[in-house]
């Protein structure tokens, strides 16, 4: 009927995108800048994830070329007559390889260097290529009995096709430059640089002798449709008893998976971190932002809204927001991954194929959303208890009753973080200990700003200047920022001052002593017959020897009374296979050295008349071997049988560059056994220690030289290497915490726009107001930088200490450099947004205010 009223129909979803979109367009610059600051962690998850993804995919299918052929079996020691028949049976090795490190001389630039001498025969590689210059000199080195020299080896000493190389007792022509081996990196190319010669010069060189470590590798192509599986299960356990061990190409890529995965994960976490710092800053945004829209808010539901209908308004616009932050950081991620590769070359093992990673792409799209909108809801929810009657006024007390409801948003934002640390950790214990470990360092950088505010109020300080009290009282004036600057300053000190402490400890671990009984050069595969003669030619150079240590090569026989064979065969045994497998490199003496402390038992330095000989191992060799104080042990000599029973379990320190051993025997037992020695010395510059080396490798061909200097110093360039990429995710997490720093101030830029307006009508000056902001941030800049870098020297002490158990002399760069570098660029910003504020006509904002 024509008098009669249409039913009052609620308004539908279009309706609700419309205001949102109205909103939006009137407050975007409010927003936008908080909302980009999820793009930077985004872009980078979007770009580690894609380039794992590629790299695992190129392993996957280049892991044929990593290895060079189908599968290869290797060990330690010239095959015996049972491996050679498996050999046989499986059709016989189509390439075989002898490589050992080695000393190699250039006569024409009158230099040596320790490499790794590969000796191949047949058609190596199957798969893949060696790349040289020029590229005949791959197949013709064979047959022409000339050398390939490591392409970086050949720049060094600026050698040229047809200059010659002395290995052990043979000279030949180096027929070109090594540019890359299938599987090896330039990594570890610059520890031992690979040098290629025939493998029927190998004998001639004179250096396959009693101690030396030599691998002996021979490599097969298998049939279209062998099961390699298959062929592993049934060979490997028969291998395994005779001393050898088989491979296939698909173990070369889960081990190299595996690697490179681990360093991923690690990255994956830096940037997630990155990510939660602009979570928290979005958080922050909506807080301020919300509290300025209560009154709109009221009015709506004065209207008829519903607060449903007001709480999914601003929940759109969020959820818009963002979604186009997660579009634009994925956009960023993928054109990070495409250069990716330039920027990590010699570094890969394989070459990395770029695709579009579609997983990766979705999580970015879908984190951008996810994380927006599960930070956004505690302050979304003071939508929901709003009154109509906060037309007239608003009420602080309301929050009150969002008690149950935050707890549950609370639980919903943990689970969310547990979720996507298991995604990268897939470990779900990890997961929990790395959130609860963030949320914790996260709630005392909170916690610290909190109490500063907290200690200004309770004790301010009244005597100081007009300017310098007012930057405090603006450090708790409403809608301050104090929290979210000093968590976003804070969590970048941390993971770049984590960076320099952990270094530190690293180094401190390899570092050479300074004494003058610290060695710097050790001398391997010194026989027993050249042990005078290479100590008198150290001592000729005004050199000492400080250590002539004996080596015994040895396997375990039995452990117990049970064979190791029948260990091999029992299922249900747990001892690890290395101890029954490996060739124990065994010292004796009466002493104990720095690096070992007797943690069970007691140490027995000479041998009694007791036909058990008592001896020490080190607890690696006793967990992985089950046994502990009291038990027996066999060894076999080369023929001979000792049994031993444990006197003491050692702790050793591995990580310092020093010999150290599984197992030590008392004096007494091992004088009249084969062996060979280890001789080390110190000098005491780089110019000394070429001349000896030079003059020992002329003598003593059969010696290999490390230089422990040259050593440190190349890990000194891993660690800087490794650390560009931690630096650059850092840099990624200051980043974003400085687009939450900007977006904090321009939150607030209203709120000081009113009162630099109050201030000058007070008859304050524009330099006065400058150095109130100036004051202030520098205050939050410094608090939040040493508070960042505090917490990683703690973190960092407990490491040095229960983890590494080093005394821990931590690093000054983080509070010469860092600090004040991090304070300036505070200050920077929040005079470079003060700017408007003081350029602000004070009428303009009376007449806002009385509108």
């Amino acid at each position: 009927m024509d008098g009669e009223k249409e039913p009052f129909r609620s308004p539908g979803i279009s309706w609700l995108f419309i205001m949102a979109w109205r909103d939006l367009r009137s407050n975007a610059g409010k927003l936008f800048l908080f909302m980009s600051s999820i793009v930077i962690g985004i872009a980078a998850l979007v770009a580690i994830q894609s380039f794992g993804n590629n790299l695992t995919d190129s392993i996957s299918n280049q892991s044929k070329a990593l290895m060079g052929a189908d599968y290869v079996i290797d060990s330690n020691q010239p095959p015996n007559e049972i491996v050679e028949q498996i050999m046989d049976s499986l059709g016989g090795a189509d390439s075989r390889e002898i490589n050992f490190a080695s000393m190699a001389v250039f006569p024409s630039r009158n230099t040596n260097k320790l490499v790794q001498v590969l000796g191949v025969e047949g058609g190596f590689p199957f798969y893949g290529k060696l790349e040289t210059n020029p590229p005949s000199a791959a197949k013709s080195f064979q047959e022409n009995g000339a050398a390939l020299v490591d392409a970086t080896v050949m720049l060094q000493y600026g050698l040229k096709a047809g200059d010659s190389i002395k290995v052990g007792n043979i000279s030949l022509p180096i027929e070109g430059a090594l540019n890359s081996v299938p599987g090896r990196s330039a990594l570890s190319s610059s520890v031992a640089p690979a040098v290629y010669i025939p493998y029927k010069r190998i004998e001639e060189t004179g250096l396959l002798q009693r101690g030396s470590r030599v691998e002996y590798k021979f490599y097969f192509l298998a049939d279209t449709n062998q099961d390699l599986e298959a062929l592993y299960e049934a060979i490997d356990p028969r291998l395994d008893d005779e001393g050898a061990d088989l491979d296939t190409h698909l173990d070369e890529s889960r081990r190299l998976g595996r690697r490179y995965n681990n360093f991923g994960k690690f990255l994956n976490i830096v940037a997630f971190i990155a990510l939660l710092l602009g979570c928290v800053g979005i958080a922050s945004a909506i807080h301020v932002y919300i509290r300025g829209k209560l009154r709109s808010i009221a009015v709506l539901k004065c209207m008829g809204a519903s607060r449903g209908q007001t709480f999914k308004i601003f929940l759109i616009q969020v959820a818009g927001l963002g979604a186009l932050g997660g579009l634009l950081g994925t956009a960023i991620g993928v054109a990070l991954q495409m250069s990716a590769p330039t920027l990590l070359k010699g570094y890969l093992p394989v070459d990395v194929d770029i695709t579009l990673s579609f997983p990766a792409i979705f999580l970015g799209l879908t984190l951008g959303v996810l994380m927006s909108v599960a930070f956004a809801l505690l302050p979304l929810l003071k939508t929901w208890y709003v009154s109509p009657l906060s037309v007239l006024r608003i009420h602080e007390g309301e929050n009150a009753k969002t008690g149950k409801a935050q707890l549950l948003v609370l639980g919903i934002i943990f689970m969310c973080l547990i979720a996507f640390a298991l995604n990268i950790l897939n470990n779900w214990r990890y997961a929990l200990f790395f959130i609860l470990s963030l949320l914790i360092s996260f709630a005392l950088l909170y916690g610290v700003a909190k109490a500063l505010t907290w200690t200004i109020k309770r004790y301010f300080p009244d005597h100081l200047g007009f300017c310098l009290r007012q930057s405090l009282l603006n450090l708790f004036r409403p809608q301050n920022q104090t929290s979210i600057l000093l968590l976003s300053t804070g969590v970048g000190a941390f993971l770049i001052s984590t960076l320099f402490f952990s270094k530190d400890i690293l180094l401190s671990k390899v570092a050479l002593g300074d004494n003058e009984n610290s060695p710097n050069i050790i001398l391997l595969d010194v026989q027993s017959d050249q042990v005078k003669d290479v100590n008198s030619t150290i001592t000729s150079e005004g050199v000492p020897v400080l250590n002539n240590i004996p080596i015994v090569t040895m396997r375990v026989e039995d452990i117990n009374g049970r064979p190791v064979n029948e260990i091999r065969n029992d299922t249900t045994s747990n001892i690890g296979r290395w101890v029954l497998n490996h060739e124990f490199r065994v010292t004796y003496r009466d002493t104990l050295i720095a690096s070992e402390t007797i943690r069970e038992g007691s140490w027995v330095g000479e041998a009694g008349t007791n036909k058990v000989i008592p001896i020490s191992v080190a607890e690696n060799f006793a967990n992985d071997a089950k046994v502990k104080v009291g038990d027996r042990v066999t060894f076999n000599v080369q023929g001979v049988l000792l049994e031993t029973e444990i006197a003491s379990i050692r702790e050793v320190d591995w990580g310092r560059i020093q010999l150290n051993f599984s197992v030590l025997f008392p004096t007494g037992v091992l004088e009249d056994a084969p062996k060979f020695h280890v001789v080390t010395t110190r000098t005491s510059d780089n110019l000394l220690s070429a001349s000896l080396q030079q003059n020992l490798v002329s003598l003593y061909p059969n010696i290999s030289i490390i230089d422990l200097r040259q050593i440190l110093s190349l890990l000194e360039g891993i660690l800087e290497k490794i650390g560009l990429v931690i630096n650059f995710m850092a840099f990624l997490s200051i980043l974003t915490g400085i687009i939450v720093l900007i977006g904090a101030v321009r939150t607030s830029k209203y709120q000081r726009i009113r009162e630099s307006v109050l201030l000058r009508t007070l008859g304050a000056q524009n330099f006065q107001l400058l150095k109130i902001a100036f004051y202030e941030y520098a205050f939050l800049g410094i608090l939040g930088s040493l508070t960042g870098i505090l917490l990683s020297l703690i973190g960092s002490f407990f490491l040095a200490r229960f983890v590494f158990e080093e005394p821990f002399i931590p690093s000054g760069e983080p509070f010469y450099l860092l600090l004040p570098l991090l304070t300036l660029l505070v200050i920077a910003i929040g005079l470079l947004n003060s700017r408007s504020v003081l350029n602000t006509p004070p009428l303009e904002v009376l007449r806002s205010a009385s509108r």
